[in-house]
């Protein structure tokens, strides 16, 4: 019987070789890593034009002639920063909508404060978000702007458009729950046994420390091994390192919840599903969704593990406008701002179909306003109304 060899040499020779190539690895990252990195995030020019107690609002300086008669405003979640629209040079949502020669404002909700912990949603949607659509009409000197509202800052301006459909041109929606009647993803089971009576009165505001943690639990594998092993794997690499990094400071740039948002959001939105069997009541008028009345187009991941197209697709059906796009990316929840493919879709997408319908509008000579910071109370309003009896025809994609 004939004795196997084992190509010893061979097999020493390929472990030197490996180990040359991970010195040679180590060293290049190390050199990276000491080196002076770009990791700044949100560096698109832009002006403070408003603010309000902690939120402010941005309008983004022109890098192109604008094309656009009307202006966008866009609105982010309470949970995590805006900075997310605007990552990086080169795969910004921001830099691409000014490439197209949008007239481009956003708001920042900032940090909150214990003494935010008693602002509810009627106080974000018709007093903060109010106040910044009616700073902008004043200072442009039109009648309606378009909206444009992320997770849950996208469900707000549903809320806003139903009871001021007077004001908002045109919707855009991305990755926003509006079905909360689903188990789908595992936020929403885990949010329909939340105590939040319990939380809120023992906490105030809701960290966004542990939020935070909540979400990485969400996918444990993926958000807390698997990216960390891609950077050991990568690290000589600077632009990887710089992205990696950028990515990493917004993650944990969690500002709090204000408790009585989170109180409600939870026990109206997620344990009984109010909006969108129009049963919502939001500074004592109730949210009726056929008030939907403008044209409507409606972004959401088809891999999203926290807004799942389960909680995004009934909108359209639901509103009553005529003229609604459903586009379904193949994507998750941050991936439809950040990747390279949806990078070259999305926001061009949203320009051109908010191009094809602004068309002339009333506009008024704009009113110049300074920067100006306010304080104290704010008007509440609720008015609604009624949708005009012509609608243009209900169209639905996906993509």
């Amino acid at each position: 019987m004939s004795r196997s060899k084992i190509p010893v040499d061979l097999i020493l020779s390929k472990l030197a070789e490996e180990a040359d190539k991970a010195q040679e690895r180590a060293q290049k990252a190390s050199d990276v890593l000491l080196d002076d990195l770009d990791t700044d995030l949100a560096t698109t020019p832009y002006e403070v034009v408003y603010q309000e107690d902690r939120v402010k609002l941005k309008h983004y300086l022109p890098i192109t002639e604008t094309r656009y008669k009307t202006p966008l405003l866009v609105v982010y979640a309470l949970i995590n920063r805006e900075t997310m629209l605007d990552l990086q040079p080169s795969r910004s949502v921001v830099e691409t909508l000014l490439q197209q020669g949008i007239d481009l404002y956003m708001i920042d909700w900032g940090y909150p404060t214990r003494k935010d912990q008693f602002l509810t949603i009627d106080d974000h949607v018709n007093g903060y978000i109010g106040t910044m659509v009616d700073h902008i009409r004043q200072q442009q000197g039109v009648d309606k702007i378009n909206l444009m509202g992320i997770c849950m800052g996208g469900t707000f301006c549903v809320i806003y458009s139903a009871l001021h459909p007077d004001k908002v041109k045109n919707l855009v929606t991305t990755v926003t729950p509006t079905n909360f009647d689903t188990d789908k993803g595992l936020l929403h089971i885990w949010m329909k046994g939340v105590d939040a009576d319990r939380l809120v009165d023992a906490y105030a505001n809701i960290s966004g420390d542990v939020m935070n943690f909540g979400f990485l639990l969400l996918n444990p594998a993926r958000l807390m091994l698997d990216k960390y092993v891609g950077f050991f794997e990568h690290m000589d690499n600077k632009k990887f390192v710089e992205n990696f990094v950028r990515m990493e400071k917004w993650i944990f740039d969690s500002p709090d919840l204000p408790g009585e948002t989170f109180r409600q959001f939870i026990k109206d939105f997620y344990q009984k599903n109010l909006l969108i069997q129009n049963k919502l009541e939001v500074g004592g008028n109730r949210v009726d969704l056929k008030n939907v009345t403008m044209p409507l187009i409606n972004f959401y991941g088809k891999f999203d593990h926290l807004v799942p197209p389960e909680a995004c697709e009934l909108l359209t059906g639901r509103v009553g406008s005529r003229d609604t796009t459903d586009v379904c990316l193949d994507t998750g929840h941050i991936g439809i701002y950040v990747s390279s493919k949806c990078q070259r879709e999305f926001a061009p997408r949203i320009a051109k179909w908010l191009l094809e319908r602004d068309a002339p509008s009333v506009r008024k000579a704009p009113k110049k306003t300074a920067a100006r910071k306010k304080t104290g109370a704010r008007k509440k309003t609720g008015a609604r109304k009624k949708a005009p009896k012509k609608k243009p025809k209900k169209t639905q994609s996906k993509s």
